[in-house]
């Protein structure tokens, strides 16, 4: 899936009230999102979040919001940090900022980027949608999720295959073990039940022992 074009960019940023054309900033994600450590957190995986999205729309409330949270959700990739999510955060509001976007929207955006951090989002409609699209790829088919669960082993190729399975697999447990993986009906209703059974999968491959 094609890496979207700078018309998209353009007409998101008319569309959120942008007042001041802060050049740069399609260029600095398209730059971002290639960088070399990334195999998953990259071009392909915003492009699929973003068709998710589109066919999702209707769920939201602030839709403008949704899919600038969307852009930048990943913008901070570094596999052995631990604060990401915080620094595409603060990425998203500097942008916002320089465009001379309202302070409604520096606020949500960032906010909903965090939603993606531990995938917990409470009464929020549009965070839930957030949410449910980065997690969308656990539902796909299983040629695409073994794709994605190969792209997220190649971005720990510096984790031990010892240490690397069981952390994995609890990591996939967690989604597993919870009563629906996904927040909304319209997601749960396309990708559930296929994400339960991938999971499993995976989980059962994870924990075979090394040969």
């Amino acid at each position: 899936m094609n890496w979207p074009g700078e018309d998209r960019w353009l007409a998101l940023l008319h569309t959120a009230g942008a007042t001041r054309a802060a050049s740069g900033w399609y260029e600095r994600l398209t730059r971002a999102y290639g960088e070399p450590q990334r195999h998953y957190h990259n071009h392909q995986h915003i492009a699929e979040c973003l068709a998710e999205f589109d066919r999702a729309r209707h769920l939201t409330h602030e839709p403008t919001a949704v899919e600038l949270a969307l852009w930048f959700h990943d913008a901070v990739y570094d596999p052995k940090a631990g604060d990401n999510e915080e620094q595409s955060a603060a990425l998203a509001k500097q942008c916002l900022t320089e465009c001379g976007i309202t302070r409604l929207l520096t606020d949500t955006v960032p906010r909903l980027v965090m939603a993606t951090k531990n995938h917990e989002v409470g009464n929020d409609a549009d965070a839930a949608v957030m949410v449910d699209v980065d997690l969308s790829t656990l539902g796909r088919d299983e040629r695409r999720f073994w794709e994605f669960e190969e792209q997220v082993r190649r971005e720990y190729a510096w984790v031990p295959a010892a240490v690397f399975g069981p952390k994995r697999a609890g990591i996939l447990q967690g989604f597993l073990a919870r009563e629906q993986i996904f927040a909304t009906d319209w997601f749960r209703t396309r990708y559930e039940q296929q994400a339960r059974r991938n999971l499993q999968a995976s989980i059962g491959r994870l924990r075979q022992p090394s040969p």
